[in-house]
C-alpha cells in the first residue's frame, strides 16, 4: 500500500487501551516457560536456562509490548492440516507428552486414554494403545481419521465437563465395523491408526525449528469441528458464535441457522436451479464459501471454485458478517475500504457498530495476505490458464466472508501459494510489514515432477509396492498441507523450509519478523491433553475447545529451546497479533460485545448441559485466564538487547537438504540432534502385527 508506518508507531500508545496487560494463563503448577534438555551445538550458544539469572520473566507489560512492536513488523502464519500434538510431538523432550510432562516422567496411567478399548465383533475387549510409525512405514503419508463434528465430541467423551479423552479408538472402530470380514478389518486399523504418532526421523525440519526456537503445548482447536470452522477461527476467533446468537434461527427450528434462498449457475460442470438453504451458522462441518457458490450471483470478480471440492447447495456455509481481522486491520480507512463492498446491506449486517468503532482508532490499515495453493495461477499450471486443480476451497477462512470476497478493494489479499514465493523473491512485501498467511492444497508446487515420498517400497505390501499401487499413492498423498487424507509431511515441511528460507535469507526481513507454524484442527488423531470445554452449539454438543494442535514460534526474538505451556487457541494468534499491531481485540468491538454478552442467555444455555453459562459464543482474543497469547514465547532479553537476536541460520535450512528426499535419508533425529522422549526412556515401541496405515489407500492390506 505504501502507507507510512512512521505515523502508525508514534501512535502506537493509542492502542494499548485495546491490548491490555497480558497476564497468560497457566497450565496446572507449571511455569509459564520452561526449557528444553540437552540444547544442540548450534542453538547452545544461545540458550539461557530457565534457572539463569539472565532468563527473563514471560509476562509482558505494555512497555515490553512497544519495544516488541518497533522490532517485529512481518508476521508469518504457516497454517497447516489436520495433526493433534501428540501426534507429531508426543515425544518431543521437554514437552508434556505421552511419556512426560515435559520435566517428569508420567506413567502411562497418568496419562487419559492411554490406553483404549473397544468391543470387537465377536464380543472380545481390544486395547490400543499409542505407538510410534516412521520410515519403515511410510509414515509421512497416512489416511484420515474421523474429524467430523460428531466424531471429535464422540472421542473427547465429556463427562461432567471434563474431556476424558479415551474414545479415540472406539470411534474409529465403530465407524467402519458395519458388519463382514471386510469392514471389521477395516475398522481394526483406523482403532491402530488413530492411536498412532510420528517423530523427528518423520518430520525433522518441524522438529528442528521446534528445537531451535519455542514450541507451544498447550495450543487447541478453537472449535471441536473439521476444518473450515477453524479456518474461519484463525481470522476471527470463531466460526460464526456472534452471527448465530444475533440471528438465532432463520427458520422455525432453533437448530437450523441456514439461509435459504436462490440458487443458480453451474459450477464444475453441474447446473443449479430453485432454491436451497445454507449451513450454519456457526460453522461446525466443512461447507463450501458462500462466495463462488451457487448462490452468489456475482458476475465479475467471482471467488473460484475448488474442482476436487464438493459444491452442491447443501453444502454451503452462510454469508459471514461478523468480524475478523481483515474488518479490523482496515483501521482508520476502514469506511474508504467498505465503500467498494459490492453489496454492504449483506455483508456488513452485523458489524455496522464495529466499523465506526474501528475507524476511531485512527490507526493506519495493516497489510495482509492470504496465500493459498490452487486460489490462482501456479507454477504448475499449463499455457498460463488457472486450473485451481491444487485448490482446497473450504480451507480458505478469507473466502467466507463478504466483506473480503465481495470486496475489490480486499480481494487483492487473496493469492496463490506460489505467490508468495515470488513477492518474497522480488521484495514486493509490503514496505511497512502486515500478516501473511501460507497455505498448501491438494497437491505441491512441483507436482507430478515430486510426489509423495516412498521411504519403504515394501509397505505396507511385503513383496514390494506394485507399479499401481505406487501411482495411486503419487495421486493421493502429493499435497503440501499436511492432511492426512492428501498430503505427504515431508513435502508439507519442504514447502515450509522455502518460505522460512526466503524470509531467513533476507537479513533485513528475518530482523522484523515472526514466523508461526500452526495447525487448524487434530484430524480426530489421539492427543491425551482435555481441553477446556467452553461452549455448544445448536447441536448440543461440544463446540468449543477442540483437540490440542502443534504451534511453534520462529524469530530473532523467540526464546530459544524452549516450551512455552501458555493456554489458549486461535484467539491465541490472533491476541498475538493485537499486540503487535496495535489492533482492537474482536471481543472489544461493540456487536462482538453484544453477542457475548447475549449468548450467556437462557436461550443459548439450553443448548449446554443444565447449569453451563455460555460465555464463550463469540471471539476470546483478549487477556483473560483462559486465553493467552503467544507473547511468553518471545524472549524480552532479545528485544531489548541484553541478549542477541537469533540468527537466522538457526532457522535455515540449505536447500540441497530441502529438496533431497527422503529428508536426512530417514535419520532425521539423529542428524537434527533430537533424543525423543521413549528413547530417552528406553521406552520399548509396540507396532500391531499387520498394521496398515493406509486402510482406504491400499485396504487389501487390512
Amino acid at each position: 500500500m505504501g502507507l507510512s508506518m512512521k505515523r502508525y508507531l508514534l501512535g502506537a500508545a493509542a492502542a494499548i487501551g485495546f491490548v491490555g496487560q497480558y497476564a497468560p494463563a497457566l497450565a496446572g503448577d507449571r511455569p509459564l516457560v520452561t526449557t528444553q534438555p540437552d540444547p544442540q551445538a548450534d542453538v547452545a550458544p544461545y540458550f539461557v536456562s530457565d534457572a539463569d539469572p539472565r532468563w527473563s520473566n514471560p509476562e509482558w507489560t505494555n512497555e515490553d509490548i512497544e519495544a516488541l512492536r518497533q522490532k517485529v513488523r512481518y508476521v508469518f502464519v504457516i497454517f497447516n492440516e489436520n495433526r493433534s500434538f501428540d501426534h507429531g510431538y508426543g515425544t518431543f523432550p521437554g514437552a508434556d507428552g505421552l511419556y512426560s510432562d515435559g520435566k517428569t516422567p508420567r506413567s502411562p496411567a497418568a496419562t487419559p486414554g492411554f490406553a483404549e478399548t473397544y468391543q470387537d465383533g465377536a464380543g472380545r475387549t481390544v486395547t490400543v494403545r499409542p505407538f510410534r510409525i516412521g520410515p519403515a512405514q511410510n509414515a509421512s503419508f497416512q489416511d484420515s481419521t474421523d474429524h467430523s463434528h460428531k466424531g471429535l465430541a464422540a472421542k473427547l467423551d465429556v463427562v461432567d465437563g471434563v474431556a476424558r479423552m479415551d474414545k479415540f479408538a472406539e470411534v474409529e472402530f465403530r465407524r467402519y465395523a458395519r458388519g463382514g470380514d471386510k469392514a471389521e478389518k477395516m475398522a481394526t486399523q483406523f482403532a491402530r491408526l488413530v492411536m498412532a504418532h510420528t517423530d523427528c526421523d518423520t518430520i525433522p525440519f518441524f522438529w528442528r525449528w521446534a528445537s531451535r526456537f519455542t514450541i507451544f503445548d498447550n495450543i487447541f482447536a478453537t472449535e471441536d469441528t473439521p476444518s473450515t470452522p477453524n479456518a474461519v477461527a484463525i481470522l476471527a476467533g470463531q466460526s460464526g458464535e456472534t452471527q448465530w446468537v444475533k440471528h438465532p434461527s432463520l427458520t422455525n427450528q432453533p437448530a437450523e441457522t441456514g439461509f435459504t434462498g436462490p440458487i443458480g449457475g453451474t459450477i464444475n460442470g453441474r447446473t443449479y436451479s430453485g432454491t436451497a438453504t445454507t449451513q450454519g451458522p456457526p460453522l461446525v462441518e466443512d461447507p463450501q464459501p458462500w462466495w463462488g457458490s451457487a448462490f452468489d450471483d456475482t458476475a465479475l470478480g467471482r471467488e473460484p471454485n475448488g474442482p476436487r471440492e464438493n459444491w452442491a447447495p447443501g453444502n454451503t456455509a452462510s454469508n459471514l458478517t461478523f468480524a475478523s481481522l481483515p474488518l479490523t486491520m482496515m483501521g482508520g480507512w476502514i469506511n474508504l475500504f467498505t465503500q467498494w463492498d459490492r453489496n454492504p446491506g449483506f455483508d456488513l449486517t452485523d458489524v455496522r457498530n464495529d466499523i465506526p468503532a474501528i475507524a476511531a482508532t485512527g490507526r493506519t490499515p495493516v497489510n495482509w495476505r492470504w496465500y493459498q495453493n490452487g486460489y490462482g495461477l501456479e507454477p504448475n499450471d499449463t499455457d498460463l490458464v488457472v486450473s485451481h486443480k491444487a485448490y482446497v476451497s473450504h480451507h480458505n477462512g478469507a473466502q467466507y466472508f463478504g466483506y473480503v470476497a465481495n470486496n475489490p478493494a480486499q480481494q487483492i489479499n487473496l493469492r496463490g501459494e506460489g505467490d508468495v514465493f515470488t513477492d518474497l523473491a522480488n521484495g514486493d512485501l509490503p514496505a511497512e510489514g502486515g500478516v501473511f498467511y501460507v497455505r498448501g492444497g491438494y497437491y505441491n508446487l512441483e507436482y507430478p515432477k515430486r510426489a509423495a515420498v516412498i521411504q519403504n517400497p515394501n509397505y505396507p505390501n511385503p513383496n514390494g509396492l506394485t507399479p499401481d499401487e505406487r501411482d495411486r499413492i503419487s495421486k493421493i498423498k502429493s499435497g503440501d498441507d499436511d492432511h492426512p487424507a492428501y498430503s505427504d509431511s515431508m513435502l508439507t515441511e519442504a514447502m515450509a523450509a522455502r518460505v522460512i528460507n526466503a524470509i531467513a535469507g533476507n537479513a533485513k526481513l528475518w530482523a522484523q519478523s515472526a514466523i508461526v507454524i500452526t495447525y487448524d484442527e487434530s484430524d480426530g488423531l489421539y492427543d491425551h491433553v482435555p481441553p477446556r470445554i467452553l461452549s455448544y452449539g445448536p447441536d448440543g454438543l461440544p463446540l468449543a475447545r477442540g483437540i490440542r494442535i502443534p504451534l511453534i514460534v520462529i524469530s530473532p526474538y523467540a526464546r530459544a529451546h524452549a516450551v512455552a505451556h501458555a493456554e489458549g487457541d486461535h484467539n491465541a494468534v490472533i491476541e498475538t497479533i493485537n499486540a503487535l499491531f496495535g489492533l482492537p481485540a474482536l471481543s472489544s468491538l461493540p456487536d462482538e460485545k453484544q453477542a457475548l454478552a447475549d449468548g450467556n442467555s437462557s436461550t443459548f444455555n439450553a443448548f449446554a448441559p443444565k447449569g453451563f453459562e455460555q460465555k464463550y459464543l463469540g471471539p476470546r482474543d483478549a487477556p483473560s485466564p483462559i486465553t493467552a497469547s503467544l507473547l511468553s514465547g518471545f524472549d524480552k532479553a532479545r528485544v531489548t538487547g541484553a541478549l542477541p537476536p537469533l540468527p537466522a541460520s538457526l532457522a535455515v535450512i540449505p536447500r540441497d537438504v530441502v529438496e533431497t528426499f527422503p529428508h536426512y535419508g530417514g535419520k532425521g533425529c539423529e542428524a537434527i540432534g533430537v533424543v525423543p522422549e521413549d528413547v530417552r526412556q528406553n521406552i520399548p515401541n509396540e507396532i500391531p502385527e499387520g498394521f496398515n496405515s493406509l486402510p482406504v489407500t491400499l485396504p487389501k492390506y487390512n
